[in-house]
């Protein structure tokens, strides 16, 4: 039991500290599970999503202040409801493909060669996007077309094969729609509150048997490390990305998936 909680605190770390960048969260659980033995079981799957609560509420905390502001102003301030509106239409792609389609992306794409590859071809592509000489047209998150809002959903859509990300596709496409750097940035953090909300309840209620008290407690331990290392990271990575791009977490994904590829073919 204990040598599982010093696992779970170490998967907690991963996901808190890789949720909301551009390299895979659950691309990095996966493997780091493959590696460390803990995903013997439905379960060891299972806790790589339950764990982003904890990611989210650290979010949530963050952006309370504005998400209050939004709540309070969608029945009378027109700006605030036509955010809200764009946010559930980015959400909504991600939530019929996700209700259709998650046994088959468990079962099939959940899959540690395919993770190693998608996270050398993000990082090629975050490598790309830093490259072009974009010219944004926007640089507020809320300011959008609603319109440009549907289609970074369908962007999202990707990041369901583990490795690709659920950031890094949603930043790249916000960026070719007409972003900046930051606003797609902060734009990733306003549809992973719908997304990974809605990804934590269908799979909890899909895997409810599974937990027992010791699980429970597993999941505990995950979901308050993911929280504070969220947070940690939340703070700081607009400022980050904004002033360096995105090529430290390019070169990552490279280094990341290429250690994974040879420890998969040396049979670790």
């Amino acid at each position: 039991m204990t040598l599982d909680l010093v696992k779970a605190f170490i998967l907690g770390i991963v996901e808190g500290l890789t949720e909301f960048i551009p390299v895979s969260s659950t691309g990095h659980l996966l493997l780091v599970q493959r590696f460390f033995g803990f995903a013997d079981d439905e379960f060891g799957k299972t806790f790589a999503i339950l764990i982003q609560f904890g990611a989210i509420l650290a979010l949530l905390s963050i952006y309370f202040v504005r998400l209050w502001h939004f709540a309070i102003g969608f029945f009378v301030d027109a700006q605030a409801r036509r955010f809200v509106v764009g946010v559930l239409l980015s959400f909504l792609p991600a939530a019929v493909i996700g209700a259709l389609a998650h046994d088959f992306i468990k079962a099939v794409l959940f899959n540690d060669w395919l993770i190693c590859f998608t996270l050398i071809a993000g990082g090629a592509v975050l490598l790309w996007i830093d490259t072009l000489n974009l010219e944004p047209r926007y640089r507020e998150a809320t300011t959008f077309t609603l319109p440009m809002y549907f289609w970074i959903g369908v962007c999202q859509v990707v990041s369901m094969i583990p490795g690709v990300s659920r950031s890094g596709a949603t930043i790249v496409g916000a960026m070719l729609l007409g972003a900046d750097r930051r606003s797609a940035a902060e734009f990733s953090f306003w549809l992973a509150m719908p997304t990974m909300a809605g990804a934590f309840a269908f799979d909890l209620y899909k895997s409810h048997a599974q937990m027992s008290s010791g699980n429970l407690l597993l999941v505990a331990v995950g979901f308050v490390v993911s929280f504070v290392s969220a947070w940690i990271v939340v703070k700081t990575f607009l400022g980050y990305v904004q002033r360096h791009g995105f090529a430290l977490f390019a070169w990552w994904r490279v280094i990341v998936g290429s250690l994974g590829l040879i420890g998969l073919a040396l049979g670790k």
